[in-house]
């Protein structure tokens, strides 16, 4: 028969103990790695995409005009004389239309030599000088714009490059439009909804683009005449056209 005395027993005991720990260590990984040996597959929710357009009016309050006073001569320096003096008599003419000097800028200023071409391989030659002074108006009446064409024309311009009408602010059109391009967006993600056999659901994402304003040049004249019949030009401003676009995703939710 085996005696163990009590010092003997707490001295094995003693030994024994970090031998079980770290067996414990060692085989908890595994223990772990049996338990999650099968994975957990999770399945993305199925979603739809839509977009939308959206489109809103908003009447024009502001009118740009661009004119032209081009003159000629047979040096630079004559030509940019005459220039001067009808340019100013343009800039006169539509501050009494009551334009003030802020609302009246320099677009363009150029001086370039006229060539004449000879025959026969003969060398160009410079025949005169052109000189073109740009003048943009801006009006905050855009019934104006027909009146300011009048008197630069009558005042020496003799090019119109363009009128243009536009609205110093379009935020409110902008967010109706955003609404009607929603509206679009999730009406075209309920059909498609229907037609797979499910409901829509919850939206979850939604971005958008824009808004776009076309230009809208009213006129457009190379030169008009002095000894044309002193009718008012006419001019209608019209509506502008502000368009957003909407991308958006959609949950789709199957049917039972």
């Amino acid at each position: 028969m085996l005696v163990f005395n009590k010092g003997e027993l707490m001295s094995n005991l003693t030994r024994i103990r970090p031998l079980a720990a770290l067996a414990a260590l060692l085989i908890a990984p595994f223990a772990s790695g049996a338990a999650q040996a099968t994975p957990v597959i999770t399945v993305a929710p199925p979603v739809l995409s839509t977009s939308g357009q959206g489109e809103a009016k908003v009447t024009p309050d502001r009118a740009s005009v661009l004119v032209n006073v081009q003159t000629r001569g047979a040096t630079a320096a004559v030509a940019a004389n005459e220039n001067a003096q009808k340019t100013k008599a343009v800039l006169d003419a539509l501050t009494k239309l009551g334009l003030s000097r802020d609302q009246l800028s320099t677009e363009g200023y150029t001086v370039y030599p006229e060539m004449q071409y000879g025959k026969d391989g003969q060398a160009p030659k410079v025949i005169g000088y052109v000189v073109t002074n740009t003048v943009r108006a801006e009006t905050k009446r855009p019934e104006q714009a027909g009146a300011i064409v009048d008197a630069a024309i009558g005042a020496g311009a003799n090019m119109v490059n363009s009128l243009s009408f536009y609205a110093s602010s379009i935020d409110e059109a902008r967010r109706e439009a955003i609404a009607a391009a929603v509206a679009s967006a999730r009406a075209d993600a309920e059909a498609m909804a229907r037609a797979a056999g499910g409901t829509l659901g919850a939206l979850l994402e939604l971005s958008t683009g824009g808004p776009t304003i076309p230009p809208r040049p009213m006129y457009d004249m190379a030169a008009r005449s002095k000894t044309m019949a002193a009718e008012a030009t006419p001019v209608n401003p019209g509506l502008q056209t502000v368009t957003v676009f909407v991308t958006a995703r959609w949950r789709f939710e199957p049917g039972r």
